[in-house]
């Protein structure tokens, strides 16, 4: 289990398309505080270097949901993938 497991559980139970979580509500879903890397939009992007395994990432991913931080620098939008036909 990864510290981000819970991040993708959270995402995987939302019915909407997409979502704004502050860092304060993520910190408590995880049970933790975000690293300090976490203020960089870069440690969001799901899409960004996706050759680079992170598990934030990886949580958002394997819950359907793409991540990127707010410009207020405080929250993070999580927007659920489009689903391709005949993929889950």
């Amino acid at each position: 289990m990864n510290d981000y497991d819970s991040l993708r559980d959270y995402l995987m139970k939302q019915k909407q398309q997409e979502l704004v979580l502050s860092f304060e509500q993520i910190e408590e879903i995880i049970g933790d505080a975000l690293p300090r890397a976490a203020q960089r939009a870069s440690w969001w992007d799901s899409l960004r270097s996706p050759q680079e395994k992170m598990p934030q990432r990886e949580a958002c991913l394997a819950a359907g949901f793409v991540a990127n931080r707010m410009p207020d620098g405080k929250s993070v939008r999580f927007a659920r993938m489009k689903q391709e036909r005949g993929r889950r």
